[in-house]
């Protein structure tokens, strides 16, 4: 062989080698594909312009940078971390009071749950560059009154009011008290349900706070035994209504900061309710407040009177299964206080405009497709828009529209995701895309057209840092069951797949009620460890069964009642489907999911025994009576009412099925889905004398994280992977 053709067949050996270069666990995780973005972004009503939190790397610092809309051009550095010793920990968060001159920042945080947190505030004045810290001890969910004079803030579970001349706050409550009274914070289950943590709103004059008070006295407590490094466990205890147990008694108050008097709303027209958002009207003496019932299958909205209290129902919505509370949770007062409203009343998710005593005026959007976010109304205009799913359930869109169902255009233009930030004058947006192959790009648009403007970030770096790893596409189509119902599915092949041979298939999803886990979107981590098992050899499949999102309230409904029934059955359905490709091997099909995923992969194993050889669960519900009232009975009434619903489809009463191998792993301090679970899971797996595995990870929260805690925790489900699914991959030639 001359030494022309051996240094061509290096140059092909080295093309090769490093053309196939593996992703590794430590990748994922460490940040080594992490993708640029716009932290906190956040858009300025005052000027056409739009604020963002950068950081800087090397030197530690933050800083908070104001920049134009129409050219992109930094103005200003409205504040830098390097300049005031008080940050030398950084910025967390920030918030503009009215005016936007001021500016309450957010440092050392600390978690409670999900969304809350306490932390040190600090007041910045942008144009005397004055930094003041508000208190010396951490306080929660502090808000600029309208008027940017006063600040209303939580401390202990009380309510208070700090005027910003005299430097002196005043208590709206003096009652609060750790698991008995909550004033103006929301209790764990709304927090986590209703996804709000702030339960107070000031009024548009300044003068009246209106907040929820919570008393959690008859809540049944949950405690978590917290090992830390001490010698002895300390015990966190914290309300926690279970499906059918009591929930906090609410009330709805509203205090006058002139007379320092509070006055409650009458509400004894309801029992045993949710008051899941209150929102003063753009009429300074009018409050609004959803009120919804236990079974959250009747909304009220209602407009309160702020001097005396009085209710009136402007809007009501009704469903046979329940009301979405995330479909109407877009109200928008407009000048006259008619309000744009968002609800999937015909069927699919939409947009109606009401007038200010509740009568419909125009149901906005309509079709067989769904809105998904609401962005904002431009009263010059009389534009609304919106994202939706109106080019195909996957995909994401940025629309606009008038006011009166007219003229509508498709603002985005590219195959994926598409998001938007307006500027406030509606004039441009700031569009966010991705897709399955494409790592988020951000873009400045023309919001009349969508013309792109400019480019102001497209993670060209993370693509030539991907491009040596030849990675794999997702191919997606509507898998068809064996009984007729069509899902929206995704299948990642090995690169170098060969058709005329047979794989072992791991299939993801989280299943739960609205979800979607096929969307067409960049996804991080679990896609990176999709795309490191077919470098292993396997095909890694998606499948959103009935009772996920997107598709219409009819296909997100069926589960009603039965959680855990009909999208099981998709999921075994769509293996048997899978299973026979030609090119997949049906003996080894392989389930995985986290949360209610993780409860769905529970089940798989169990009911599909002849279908999956192995199933990976983390953190699952294994019965619904374990899990929190408002979410659980949002779908499954109480266990009172459908006892038969909350068994007959828990893992648990269904553990003497197992044939396959099962991996169980769930973090002790979850306050989320209890660790409880998981062992209430083991001891029927024992006493029904069935091999299983196991890993519980100390103090680890829902989310299992911290430190190297993924890295074990993917190293670990990947080793079970390969030592139960294998990764061989045989033609059809081989036996296995």
């Amino acid at each position: 062989m001359n030494s022309n053709k051996i240094t061509a067949l290096l140059l092909f050996l080295c093309f090769t080698v490093f053309g196939q270069q593996k992703i590794t666990i430590e990748e994922i995780f460490n940040g080594t594909f992490t993708a640029k973005g716009m932290d906190e972004l956040q858009s300025m009503k005052n000027t056409n312009q739009y604020t963002v939190l950068n950081s800087n790397q090397i030197s530690g610092n933050t800083q908070i940078d104001l920049y134009d809309f129409a050219t992109l051009k930094k103005v200003a550095t409205l504040i830098d971390t390097k300049s005031h010793k008080d940050l030398s920990n950084g910025i967390d968060s920030y918030t503009f009071d009215a005016s936007e001159k001021m500016i309450l920042l957010a440092c050392n945080t600390n978690k409670i749950f999900r969304h809350s947190f306490t932390a040190d505030y600090y007041l910045y004045d942008i144009g005397t560059k004055q930094l003041t810290k508000l208190f010396d001890f951490q306080i929660q969910e502090p808000t600029f009154s309208p008027d940017g004079k006063k600040i209303a803030y939580a401390k202990e579970n009380n309510l208070y009011v700090y005027d910003l001349a005299s430097n002196k706050s005043t208590p709206i409550t003096t009652d609060g008290k750790k698991n008995n009274i909550i004033n103006g914070i929301t209790d764990w289950v709304y927090e986590e349900e209703f996804a709000f943590v702030r339960a107070f709103d000031w009024s548009k004059d300044s003068e009246k706070v209106a907040y929820i008070r919570f008393d959690e006295s008859q809540v049944p407590e949950f405690s978590m035994s917290i090992f830390g490094k001490d010698l002895y466990p300390k015990i966190e205890t914290f309300k926690y209504p279970k499906a059918g147990e009591k929930n906090s008694l609410v009330s709805l108050h509203i205090y006058d900061v002139n007379s320092n008097a509070t006055k409650k709303v009458n509400l004894e027209n309801y029992n045993d309710f949710y008051i899941p958002r209150i929102e003063w009207t753009n009429d300074a003496n009018v409050l609004s407040a959803k009120v919804l019932n236990r079974h959250q299958d009747n909304l009220d909205l209602l407009f309160v009177d702020g001097t005396t209290g009085a209710t009136k129902v402007v809007l009501n919505e009704k469903d046979k299964a329940y009301v979405d509370f995330t479909d109407t949770d877009n109200l928008t007062f407009l000048k006259d206080n008619s309000f744009i409203w968002t609800s999937e009343k015909d069927g699919f998710n939409h947009i109606y405009l009401y007038d200010k005593t509740g009568k419909l005026k125009k149901q906005v959007t309509k079709g067989n497709w769904e809105v998904t976010s609401y962005y904002g109304f431009d009263e010059k205009t009389n534009t609304v828009f919106y994202q939706s799913v109106e080019n195909g359930s996957i995909n994401r869109d940025v629309y606009r529209i008038g006011l009166d169902g007219k003229n509508k255009v498709r603002l985005s233009k590219n195959v994926g995701t598409s998001a938007a930030t307006f500027s406030p004058n509606f004039q441009y947006y700031i569009n966010t895309f991705s897709s399955t192959s494409q790592a988020s790009i951000y873009t400045l648009n023309e919001a009349k057209t969508g013309k792109q403007i400019q480019v102001i970030e497209n993670n060209e770096a993370l693509s030539a840092k991907l491009k040596p790893y030849s990675l794999p596409v997702k191919e997606f189509f509507v898998l068809k069951t064996e009984k007729g119902n069509e899902l929206n599915t995704w299948i990642m092949k090995p690169k170098d797949f060969d058709s005329t041979k047979k794989y072992p298939v791991f299939m993801v999803q989280y299943s739960g009620p609205g979800s979607q886990s096929g969307a067409n979107q960049w996804n991080a981590s679990n896609d990176y460890w999709a795309m490191m098992l077919t470098q292993q050899g396997y095909i890694v499949a998606c499948v959103d069964g009935r009772g996920t999102g997107f598709k219409g309230a009819d296909f997100k409904k069926v589960t009603q009642k039965e959680l855990g029934k009909h999208e099981v059955e998709d999921q075994i359905d769509a293996a048997k489907v899978i299973g026979n490709y030609s090119f997949v091997d049906k003996s080894r099909i392989g389930i995985w999911g986290w949360s209610y995923g993780g409860f769905m992969a529970s089940n798989c194993i169990l009911k599909g025994n002849d279908v999956f050889k192995m199933a990976i669960a983390v953190a699952p519900v294994t019965s619904w009576r374990f899990y929190d009232s408002i979410y659980t009975e949002r779908y499954m009434q109480t266990p009172q009412e459908n006892a038969s619903g909350y068994d007959e489809n828990s893992p648990i009463n269904h553990v003497d099925k197992l044939k396959g191998k099962f991996l169980l792993i769930h973090g002790s301090g979850d306050d989320n889905v209890h660790v409880q679970n998981s062992m209430q899971m083991m001891e029927a797996l024992i006493q029904a004398n069935k091999q299983f595995d196991s890993q519980i990870y100390p103090d680890k929260t829902h989310g299992i994280s911290g430190g190297k805690t993924r890295i074990q925790l993917y190293t670990k489900m990947t080793n079970f992977i390969n030592e139960n699914l294998g990764n061989k991959i045989v033609s059809d030639k081989d036996t296995i």
